[in-house]
């Protein structure tokens, strides 16, 4: 061995020496197993997190009824609601468009984000035309690039619905196309007057589109004829579908949002159910002419005017005396929006809402022993109260009457008693 290798061969000592030196140095300063326990004797990460049988404990008479109703309660559905009084449009034309591309097969929302959003679909349209008794609706799906009206325009639940019941058999295939969708939205809602919305909700769960052209124009045309649109995403945020809700809502970005699981998509789904306030363009609604007909019944049938089938009796137009079936329409005959009283008051609430409730702080003595709605007793809790008072009648409530009166009946008990 010559000098050259000796040196080297010395060198390579050295470092490995120094290796091991710093590999010593690096086990010493190694945590040892109590510097990772933490306050409750598991590792100290989990001390961020708040488990459920950490949160349960006795109350003072060493019972846990006090503590099981607390956390039923708090698992019961109290939205609060934005109660402020806006200028809303509540003659709302909407139409919905559904993605039924290769994407909705996917099973990340179970069983399968097809099936989970028909399933939402019918239970919005449900709770629109029950929140929105004059209003319209409309649906088109979104598969093989292209734009496919299956429900027109109109303002009878059941045919949306059975509609949808239909599509379920219907698979899935190929890419979305927004810009075909939103063409085909934009002619269904460029002949309704004025003093209507015209809204899109848009259930998107891919993350491209295939376009035939410029999707910029038709944002553009959107925009002149005064549409708006919401999108709900299903996979993630997408750039054009930002861009698009933004333009077409004056800057608002809140349109567009992406579901976080299940029950937010349902709850999104039904935010959607709530109209639109009126914007700055057009917000100058003139007085709209409304026909309110009366109800007949025939001993023998006579063709209807809107579906020109035989039926035993009907409502017939005040204006020009043609029959249709059901109520609210506009007749084929006059082009007069044909309702009830009772439609109309349905609508009112969304321009004056009722305010929310607020919750009474827990205590030992109260004024009332029992729910002034339902006429139950109050549990007994000494974590919270279960009481909810309405700021203008004063009069406690409890949970589910607080649901029931603002999500039904929209006005409160307690006030119209006086």
């Amino acid at each position: 061995m010559d000098e050259s290798e000796e040196e080297f061969s010395d060198k390579s000592l050295n470092s490995d020496q120094e290796d091991s030196g710093i590999a010593n140095r690096t086990r010493r300063k190694t945590p040892s197993k109590s510097d990772l326990k933490g306050a409750n004797g598991g590792y100290s990460w989990e001390d961020e997190y708040q488990r459920s049988w950490d949160i349960v404990k006795e109350d003072e008479a060493g019972s846990l009824a006090g503590i099981v109703s607390g956390l039923v309660e708090s698992k019961k559905k109290r939205v609060i609601k934005n109660a402020t009084p806006f200028q809303r449009g509540i003659i709302r034309n909407l139409i919905l468009v559904i993605d039924l591309s290769t994407s909705m097969l996917e099973k990340d929302l179970r069983p399968t984000r097809h099936s989970l959003t028909i399933t939402n679909a019918i239970q919005f349209i449900t709770e629109f035309f029950d929140q929105n008794p004059i209003s319209q609706l409309g649906i088109i799906v979104m598969r093989n690039s292209l734009a496919q009206l299956v429900s027109q325009v109109s303002g009878n639940p059941q045919e949306h619905i059975d509609a949808l019941k239909s599509m379920r058999k219907l698979e899935p295939k190929g890419d979305p196309s927004l810009q075909n969708a939103l063409e085909m939205a934009r002619g269904l809602l460029i002949h309704v007057p004025s003093h209507c919305t015209r809204e899109v909700l848009i259930v998107f769960g891919s993350l491209l589109s295939l376009d035939p052209g410029n999707i910029h124009k038709t944002i553009n045309s959107l925009i002149e004829e005064r549409i708006r649109v919401q999108i709900i995403g299903l996979s993630a945020q997408v750039s054009v579908c930002k861009k698009i809700c933004k333009r077409t809502n004056f800057g608002d970005e809140n349109s567009y949002k992406v579901i976080l699981n299940e029950h937010h998509f349902k709850d999104l789904m039904m935010e959607a159910v709530i109209p639109l306030p009126v914007n700055k363009i057009n917000k100058s609604f003139t007085l709209v002419k409304m026909g309110f007909p009366y109800r007949i019944s025939e001993n023998s049938p006579s063709f209807c005017s809107c579906h020109s089938k035989l039926t035993y009796g009907g409502y017939i137009c005040p204006n020009c005396k043609s029959k249709v079936c059901s109520l609210p329409t506009i007749c084929p005959c006059c082009n007069l929006m044909l309702i009830l009283s009772t439609h109309l008051a349905r609508s009112y609430h969304h321009l004056i809402p009722l305010k929310n409730f607020e919750e009474v702080p827990a205590s030992t003595n109260y004024e009332t022993q029992y729910c002034y709605g339902c006429q139950r007793d109050f549990p007994f809790n000494t974590v919270t109260s279960s009481r909810y008072s309405c700021t203008e009648c004063k009069h406690h409530f409890c949970i589910d009457c607080d649901v029931f009166i603002h999500e039904v009946i929209h006005n409160c008990p307690g006030c119209e008693n006086k």
